[in-house]
């Protein structure tokens, strides 16, 4: 009874945001998001790239080395984009490196590839067996910065918010089938 009471004061809480300011800010950056459709292959691989530095990173730290390192992303051999990381603070340079390049055998049709799913799940599916160093929470974060805006972006701050108002039981980790629940739960929220 209580989670079920927490749950409809979680619910309350979004149906004031919808029709508060913050509403305005999550329009602009939707508005942001659908531009990126439009965008060429290079550039949803560099988008790409800021989505696999971020794994267990921060979105600041992110862009301030996507800021850095710039087409980088794109022609650095392995060995200059590691050292350009490592210059730049990042923590983990050589794994990070290492699954941008691999990476990059799709870049030159990323965009056909992405934009064939009928399903931003199945899009999610092919960049969660293809691109080493994503999975689902990178793959959801990736899909909604190009436009696809279905899927759920589940991290620490979700996680605990879903906690505190009783939703969920916190899970110690994170797997496939726990991310596609919770994602569901948020659905019917």
């Amino acid at each position: 009874m209580a989670s079920e009471l927490s749950r409809e004061v979680l619910i309350r809480n979004i149906i004031a945001l919808k029709s508060s300011e913050t509403k305005n800010l999550v329009d602009e950056k939707i508005k942001g998001f659908l531009e990126l459709r439009r965008a060429s292959d290079e550039l949803l691989f560099k988008e790409l790239c800021f989505c696999i530095l971020t794994a267990n990173y921060s979105a600041e730290g992110g862009i301030y080395i996507q800021e850095k390192i710039g087409d980088g992303f794109i022609y650095l051999d392995q060995e200059n984009l590691e050292r350009k990381l490592r210059i730049f603070g990042y923590r983990f340079p050589r794994k990070r490196a290492e699954y941008i390049v691999l990476a990059r055998r799709y870049m030159n049709f990323m965009k056909k590839i992405i934009y064939s799913f009928n399903d931003s799940k199945l899009a999610r599916d092919w960049l969660t067996d293809n691109i080493k160093g994503i999975g689902y929470k990178e793959a959801s974060h990736f899909l909604r910065n190009i436009g696809f805006l279905d899927l759920a972006i589940i991290d620490y701050h979700i996680l605990n918010l879903l906690s505190k108002y009783q939703v969920i039981k916190r899970p110690k980790a994170m797997t496939r089938r726990r991310y596609l629940l919770i994602e569901n739960i948020l659905r019917d929220i």
